[in-house]
């Protein structure tokens, strides 16, 4: 979350994923850090335990989603 903050306040296009239980986190460390209004892509929890190709089928999904907002559309 801070490296995407910190990348975004330096002016080079950033995204954090985050699970679900680390929104109110997520959203406290962007008050905390100066950027309230920052967003970020949000993912299911847990993924600590999914095998290789349960990680590789959640990026895919997660592509479309990182890709728009880098591009902010």
């Amino acid at each position: 979350m801070l490296d995407g903050i910190k990348l975004e306040q330096a002016g080079l296009p950033a995204v954090a994923i985050v699970t679900t239980p680390f929104i109110a986190t997520a959203r406290a460390m962007a008050i905390n850090w100066g950027a309230p209004s920052y967003e970020f892509v949000v993912t299911s929890h847990p993924i600590a335990n999914l095998s290789e190709a349960e990680l590789n089928a959640m990026a895919d999904e997660l592509t479309t989603q990182v890709v728009r907002f880098l591009l902010r559309e």
